[in-house]
């Protein structure tokens, strides 16, 4: 049974190859647990553990002995610039034999997070199709009157000449400037954090369509009453009729004149004056009758 507890601090891992060493004896495992917790370039030598634990130097010495051979240590004696020959020991938490058997394990590299998408950029505002400096005024005003309708809409200078086309695309389109700006006031959070990038988005997002083109009405020209007949005809401005224009009476007559080719022209009706100087009726040429009638008289005749 083990009451173990949880160690945050102050505490050396040990492997159970080295503390349930069936070969080594109890002093060589308890002196390699005590230089494994040692920090690094803490000294080992004989005397010095001798002087640390009351075990003499001979079983310290045969100890150190076995750790060597089963690989839990390593000395070489080596001679520094002075000429003095130092021993240098390194200590393994596992012999070289068992690190040779036991395959080393190598973690994959962790991937690297891929990096977040980046966000799109914004839509860009509106924009008016044609400049109107009179627009363009009274929009940068109604942008800068937002803060007496509500005063989390307070704007800079330099928001207000960034939004002001926006609104100008509004009010090209036949919005009104109240309506616009219930549509930027309607529905604001508590306390928003951009003012001027919330009214950028909905001036983007909620632009109106344009207007559709208003349809031409051709209107008939008004009744006129002719000059000379008193007739109603439509015309857009007063004077004659069509029947009474000289100019239009002219151009018919010429129209159904018969001088074509191979036509004749009539010959005109000439009247002959009275002995008395009055003028006589005209008289009408003789009328023939059919030539059957003539031809079946004749024909009688002769029987």
């Amino acid at each position: 049974m083990h009451a173990n507890t949880r160690l945050t601090k102050r505490y050396t891992v040990v492997d159970n190859h080295l503390a349930q060493h069936r070969e080594l004896t109890l002093i060589a495992i308890g002196l390699a647990v005590h230089i494994q917790s040692l920090p690094a370039g803490a000294r080992i030598g004989i005397k010095c553990l001798t002087a640390r634990f009351p075990e003499s130097e001979a079983r310290i010495a045969s100890a150190l002995r076995e750790l060597e051979a089963a690989g839990y240590l390593e000395r070489t004696r080596e001679r520094l610039p002075s000429g003095r020959i130092v021993t240098h020991t390194v200590s393994y938490n596992q012999p070289p034999a068992l690190r040779r058997a036991e395959p080393v394990r190598v973690r994959p590299p962790k991937p690297k997070p891929e990096p977040a998408p980046a966000k799109p950029p914004p839509p860009p505002l509106p924009q008016p199709l044609s400049p109107d400096p009179d627009r363009h005024r009274v929009a940068a005003d109604l942008l800068a009157g937002l803060r007496c309708h509500d005063p989390r809409l307070l704007l800079a200078e330099h928001d207000v000449r960034r939004l002001a086309p926006g609104v100008a695309a509004w009010l090209e389109r036949g919005a009104a400037p109240d309506s616009v700006r219930r549509a930027l006031t309607a529905n604001l959070p508590e306390a928003p954090r951009h003012p001027a990038a919330l009214l950028a988005h909905r001036l983007t997002a909620l632009l109106p369509p344009p207007l559709p083109p208003t349809p031409t009405v051709v209107r008939p020209h008004p009744f006129q009453t002719c000059d000379r007949c008193e007739r109603a005809f439509r015309a857009p401005e007063p004077g004659c009729c069509r029947d009474c224009d000289p100019d239009v009476a002219g151009q018919e007559s010429l129209s159904t004149s018969p001088h074509t080719s191979g036509g004749s022209t009539p010959k005109p009706i000439l009247s002959t004056p009275h002995r008395s100087g009055k003028k006589s009726a005209t008289r009408p040429a003789p009328r023939l009758g059919p030539r059957t009638s003539c031809s079946s008289s004749a024909s009688v005749g002769s029987t």
